[in-house]
């Protein structure tokens, strides 16, 4: 536990419990909210108690107490299972958001005088993993020793706050009005792809309708496998097509791969296909019906701007994009 953390669990032990008006013992207070909390995050006792360096029995020994001292039940417990009670939900909203503020605080005051520490949780897009961090991120752990970082790739997810997340790399048109932003790619565009050999077997379709005729290679989002549209823009209108298509994956790797190999067009972002692209594998069509450009975007709430493990990363992304557009 940090010192700081200690000097205020042993101050806030000596507080009088508002529900009894009797003071509590010094270290009831906090006493399994941590444990409580990790295993809420983590979905399990046992991934619980690794990140608490722990035995799982230590944890659910924890948990229960905690649960005693409540009088109610927070988790249901099943051999595969936990899930939150009634109880354990109205408990986790009301204990999350301080719990997020406390570890805020402490980050903070610790930092101060000190290296950048502790571990930074980022929630990315799948895309953002392989573009933004893949080229940034040995530098950066080999710079900060005592930084730890942990990704999730989740494209549904998008609760930073309530996940336990520092902060997200997404898309900027679906990240919350009220985060922070920093753009961390070169603005990009939505582009429709094929092989030099498909396009002089088959031609270029001249309108987004004319995919109609053609052998398309479709993209299936995860993890709910709805199949991605195609999105255009004629004379200012969103267009979205449905295109027919011989195949679907969820891997934009492979599918790309497959548009090579001249199976027929897929569509991709500028970033994503750059390499195909520049080395002529894939060449584009319907560039005028392309929409908007977008980028991808570091975000994180207004609380977390202040954290030094945070602080350094931006600089790192940012330091990493420069580098990569010189090239």
């Amino acid at each position: 536990m940090h010192p700081l953390a200690r000097v205020a669990k042993s101050r806030l032990g000596e507080l009088v419990h508002p529900a009894i008006g009797t003071t509590m013992a010094r270290t009831d207070l906090f006493d399994g909210i941590s444990e409580f909390l990790t295993v809420v995050r983590r979905g399990s006792f046992r991934a619980a108690a690794r990140e608490l360096r722990v035995t799982p029995g230590a944890v659910s020994q924890a948990v229960q107490t905690l649960e005693r001292r409540i009088g109610l039940p927070l988790l249901h417990r099943t051999t595969r299972h936990v899930a939150l009670t009634e109880a354990g939900e109205r408990f986790l909203a009301e204990v999350q958001p301080a719990a997020t503020a406390i570890a805020g605080s402490l980050d903070n005051l610790a930092n101060l005088s000190g290296r950048p520490s502790g571990t930074l949780r980022l929630l990315t897009h799948h895309i953002a993993a392989r573009e933004v961090l893949t080229p940034m991120l040995p530098a950066f752990l080999q710079a900060y020793p005592d930084i730890a970082v942990e990704v999730i790739t989740d494209t549904k997810r998008n609760d930073l706050v309530g996940s336990g997340f520092d902060a997200g790399i997404r898309i900027g048109e679906f990240i919350d009005q009220d985060m922070l932003t920093v753009r961390v790619t070169p603005p990009f565009s939505w582009i429709v792809v094929g092989s030099p050999a498909y396009f002089a077997a088959h031609g270029r379709p001249e309108t987004p309708d004319d995919l109609a005729n053609h052998t398309c290679l479709r993209f299936r989002l995860p993890p709910n496998g709805d199949l991605y549209r195609w999105e255009f823009e004629r004379e200012g209108v969103a267009v979205t097509i449905d295109p027919p298509g011989q195949m679907t994956s969820d891997d934009s790797t492979l599918l790309r791969a497959m548009a090579v190999a001249g199976l027929g067009l897929t569509y991709a972002s500028s970033q994503t296909a750059h390499r195909e692209l520049a080395d002529g594998r894939l060449e584009t069509c319907l560039d005028d019906f392309a929409p908007a450009q977008d980028a991808l975007y570091l975000y994180y709430p207004k609380s977390s701007r202040l954290q030094p493990k945070l602080r350094v990363f931006i600089d790192a992304c940012l330091r990493s994009m420069r580098e990569r557009s010189r090239t």
